[in-house]
């Protein structure tokens, strides 16, 4: 079985993070992770989600960095997901990993991961893209295109 782990890293905005918690609770995950959390986001935004989690029977985590999180939940893989850094990303993914948990991280800021970020994990890029979307947009791209690929297998 393969679980998935969404995560928001580096993010100032407490909009962002609101948005992106909504869409993130719309499917089937077993946490939201968030990650060096900064400005109206923490002050604003944490409580927001905090409540949505509940209200929708989610967990968070909220922890200081990247590296935190994954040294605390210890994933199979750690993916990278961005519009312009990393390999391309396809939607079979599944049919090359093995089962267990993967850590799926989104940048909360326009200018991605740092090398330092990078190198924790496997990065990739959407496909067909030729500016950044917003996390928003890409976590439900990737998203959907895990589920289809997920329905598909069973």
């Amino acid at each position: 079985m393969m679980d998935i782990i969404i995560g928001l890293h580096n993010t100032t905005s407490s909009q962002r993070l609101i948005d992106f918690a909504k869409v993130i609770f719309n499917f089937d995950i077993k946490y939201f992770v968030i990650t060096k959390v900064s400005g109206t986001a923490a002050q604003v935004g944490i409580p927001e989600v905090s409540r949505l989690a509940f209200k929708n029977n989610k967990s968070i985590i909220i922890l200081p960095d990247l590296k935190d999180a994954i040294d605390l939940l210890k994933p199979t893989q750690t993916l990278l997901i961005g519009y312009n850094q990393g390999q391309e990303f396809k939607s079979d993914f599944i049919d090359k990993n093995v089962n267990g948990t993967y850590y799926i991280v989104f940048s909360g800021i326009e200018s991605g991961f740092s090398k330092l970020e990078q190198s924790l994990g496997t990065t990739f890029k959407i496909p067909y893209l030729n500016s950044d979307i917003g996390a928003n947009a890409l976590a439900s791209i990737f998203l959907y295109c895990y589920l289809q690929q997920k329905k598909e297998k069973i």
